[in-house]
């Protein structure tokens, strides 16, 4: 460890926002950061909106975390320069996640020590990457490239994550999803109904796995609750185990609960979305899918993944995406 991040009393980590997705595929940054400066106190700041550290995945960075602060009013507009943020406090350290000139100088005005931010190339920066450096196209990696420079050391691309989810949840989990059948995941939404496939192609989906003999498991959120009713009346013999008075009565939708249901998944197809993520970490072998959206910046962190692009067919939208190529996913991801 260096001297300077032995001696590193505090530092700030700027985000936008975090939602599900983004918040998994940032923990190992996080994780990084309380191995790197582990006597500071950590503030991670969501400067334009809210950060699923403070509310559905705080559980997850307990003990590592010290400080989340949400709504920050930092990067919503270029007049933010004019004023300076956070009342003044100061920081040993900042680290800036994002790329827009305007609100790293805002942030800029936060009183530190040493700054850190790939905005126009490390410009405002005190430690800069070598000149040949290249940004990653992963998102995950970008940020850990950044705690590499500001903590000067080296910090592995993780091929999953692992984590310690209570024993009780893990039984919840087995009681929603019991022992014998072959469930197949199916999670048909995603922030925007432009991410989603057709919610048609989804059933059509479940039918042919029941005709092979799986249960199609579906995975449906709080903001698709109006396809709840819906997709029972199509799918009398699909399991809806967020639906289950148990499940959506004792932990609602906890991230933590759809990642312990994905152990009992022998694959799933999702969007891209945070409950792909959540099936990805869970384990269950994954077919993503993506429209206009760039898999490489956000992929799910799966030890099977399939990535299905629109691209892959001549098109950009999530309707071009034939169900014929998704069953073969799905069958291949099966056999292994």
């Amino acid at each position: 460890m260096t001297a300077a991040a032995q001696q590193t009393s505090s530092v700030l980590i700027y985000v936008g926002l975090d939602r599900i997705g983004d918040g998994l595929l940032k923990l190992p940054f996080v994780r990084g950061l309380r191995s790197a400066f582990p006597n500071a106190r950590l503030t991670w700041l969501a400067g334009k909106e809210t950060s699923v550290y403070a509310s559905l995945l705080a559980p997850l960075v307990a003990g590592l975390l010290d400080e989340v602060i949400e709504n920050a009013g930092i990067g919503r507009t270029p007049w933010e320069i004019l004023r300076r943020p956070l009342a003044g406090r100061r920081f040993e350290t900042i680290i800036d996640t994002q790329r827009i000139v305007w609100t790293t100088l805002s942030l800029w005005r936060v009183p530190h020590a040493t700054f850190i931010s790939p905005a126009a190339r490390f410009a405002l920066s005190s430690l800069k990457p070598p000149k040949e450096y290249r940004t990653p196209a992963s998102m995950q990696r970008q940020m850990l490239d950044l705690l590499e420079i500001a903590s000067g050391l080296r910090f592995e691309t993780p091929a999953k994550l692992d984590l310690r989810i209570d024993a009780e949840v893990h039984a919840l989990a087995g009681r929603l999803l019991p022992d014998g059948p072959s469930y197949v995941g199916i999670a048909p939404g995603s922030g925007g109904l432009p991410k989603c496939w057709p919610l048609e192609r989804f059933v059509e989906l479940a039918r042919i796995q029941e005709a092979l003999g799986r249960t199609p498991a579906l995975f449906l959120g709080p903001k698709e609750s109006d396809w709840v009713a819906p997709l029972k009346d199509a799918l009398p013999n699909a399991a809806f185990p967020l639906q289950v008075d148990e499940g959506s009565e004792r932990h609602g939708f906890s991230p933590l609960l759809t990642i312990a249901l994905a152990r009992h998944l022998v694959a799933a197809v999702a969007n891209d979305s945070g409950t792909a993520h959540m099936l990805a970490i869970g384990g269950a072998p994954l077919v993503a899918l993506y429209g206009t959206t760039v898999p490489e910046k956000f992929m799910p962190m799966a030890e099977r993944l399939t990535v299905i692009r629109a691209a892959d067919f001549g098109g950009s939208e999530m309707r071009d995406i034939p169900l014929d190529a998704v069953t073969r996913a799905v069958d291949a991801a099966i056999g292994g």
